[in-house]
C-alpha cells in the first residue's frame, strides 16, 4: 500500500507515503540540532550521480493502518544525540497526528553521522 485512504460523506482522501515522508522531514528539522534529514555527504554525491531520487525517511503502512516511520539524522556537532532524537520523535508524532489523523506506531531515529553546525 502506497497512500492510507479514508472514506468522507463526499467521497474518499487518500494521503500519499511521500506526503507522510515530507511532513516527517519538515518535523525533524524544525528542532534544534538537526543539521539534515537524511543520508550522510558519501551517500548525497552517489545519489546526485545516479540521478535517483530516493526518499530519505522510510514510511511503512501495516495492515492495521499504523504508520512505521525510519528517519535518517544528521545531528550538529556538540548536541546531546538522545535529546535531540526524542524531540524529533515528539514534533514528528504531533504534526503527523495533526495533520493526518493517522495513528503513528514507531518513529525510529537512525542518527547517521555528526557534523559541525553553523558558525
Amino acid at each position: 500500500m502506497h497512500q492510507e485512504e479514508t472514506q468522507t460523506d463526499l467521497g474518499t482522501v487518500r494521503i500519499h507515503k511521500n506526503v507522510i515522508a515530507s511532513i516527517s522531514a519538515l518535523a525533524a528539522a524544525e528542532i534544534e540540532g538537526v543539521k539534515r534529514v537524511g543520508g550522510d555527504f558519501k551517500s548525497g554525491i552517489l545519489e546526485l550521480i545516479s540521478r535517483k531520487s530516493r526518499p530519505a525517511i522510510k514510511v511503512t503502512i501495516d495492515k492495521n493502518e499504523e504508520l512505521w516511520i525510519d528517519v535518517p539524522l544528521i545531528i550538529k556537532y556538540g548536541f546531546n544525540i538522545p535529546d535531540v532524537a526524542n524531540r524529533v520523535q515528539e514534533n514528528i508524532r504531533n504534526a503527523l497526528e495533526k495533520m493526518t489523523s493517522l495513528a503513528v506506531k514507531d518513529i525510529n531515529i537512525n542518527v547517521q553521522g555528526i557534523e559541525r553546525g553553523q558558525l
